[in-house]
C-alpha cells in the first residue's frame, strides 16, 4: 500500500488486491481539515462573541468598578469610577452608568442635569456627559464605540425630555475627540477651560421619538 499527493493535494492510496484478476483499485482519501474536527472547540475560542451595552449602575457593580485601572497618560482626562461613582452616590443629578460586557463591566460614565450643564450648553433640556473610561485591559475590543452609538437611544428612553449630550474634552486628547466626533457628537467651535487646560464642547443632538399612535 502506497500513499502519494495528485495534483489537488488530495491523498491517493493504491492498494494491491490480493486477487490476481483485480489489477488494482485507486481510492481517494481527501485531505482532512482539523479545523473541522476539532469542531466547536476552535470555533468558541475563534469567534468569542462580546454583547456590549450601557445600563444604569447597581449595586453588584461597585467591586468591579473599583478594581478598574487607567494608566497615567489617561488619568489625567477623566475621573476614575472608584471616585466619580461615589460623588453621583450622592448627587441626585448624577446617574452613574455602567458598559458591561457578556454581563461584565468594561466601562463607566456619568450624565449630570444639574446646574454646571449651562458651563457647557445653554438648552435647558440638555445632559452633560462626563468621567468617561474603559477599563485598560478591556480596551481595544470596541466597548467604547458600541457605548457612544448606543446612548442616544438610551437618553431617548429613559431622559425623554432631552434634547442634546454635550461633553468637554480635552485639547490634547484627540483620539477620544475623534471616538465622539464619529459617535455623532459635532463640534460647533465652542470651548471652556479645563482643570487641565483647554476643551472642545462636543454636542450630540438628541431627537424626540415620535409616538406611535
Amino acid at each position: 500500500m502506497n500513499l502519494f499527493l495528485d495534483e489537488k493535494g488530495d491523498f491517493l492510496r493504491l492498494h494491491f488486491s490480493l486477487f490476481p484478476w483485480v489489477i488494482s483499485s485507486i481510492i481517494v482519501v481527501k485531505r482532512v481539515d482539523f479545523r473541522i474536527l476539532l469542531g466547536g472547540k476552535m470555533s468558541r475560542h475563534m469567534h468569542t462573541s462580546q454583547h456590549t451595552e450601557i445600563i444604569f449602575y447597581k449595586p453588584e457593580h461597585k467591586a468591579a468598578l473599583e478594581s478598574f485601572y487607567l494608566p497615567e497618560d489617561q488619568k489625567q482626562f477623566t475621573g476614575m469610577p472608584k471616585e466619580m461613582l461615589q460623588i453621583a452616590l450622592e448627587d441626585k443629578h448624577r446617574f452613574p452608568v455602567v458598559i458591561v460586557s457578556n454581563d461584565k463591566p468594561v466601562g463607566f460614565f456619568i450624565l449630570y442635569d444639574g446646574e454646571e450643564r449651562f458651563d457647557y450648553s445653554d438648552h435647558s433640556n440638555s445632559l452633560v456627559f462626563r468621567a468617561f473610561s474603559i477599563n485598560h485591559a478591556d480596551q481595544g475590543n470596541g466597548h467604547a464605540k458600541a457605548a457612544l452609538l448606543q446612548l442616544k437611544e438610551f437618553t431617548q428612553q429613559h431622559f425623554p425630555e432631552v434634547e442634546e449630550i454635550v461633553l468637554a474634552v480635552n485639547l490634547n486628547n484627540l483620539p477620544a475627540r475623534q471616538a465622539y466626533l464619529k459617535a455623532g457628537f459635532r463640534d460647533d467651535g465652542r470651548t471652556k477651560m479645563g482643570r487641565n487646560g483647554l476643551q472642545h464642547i462636543l454636542v450630540l443632538p438628541i431627537e424626540k421619538k415620535r409616538s406611535c399612535l
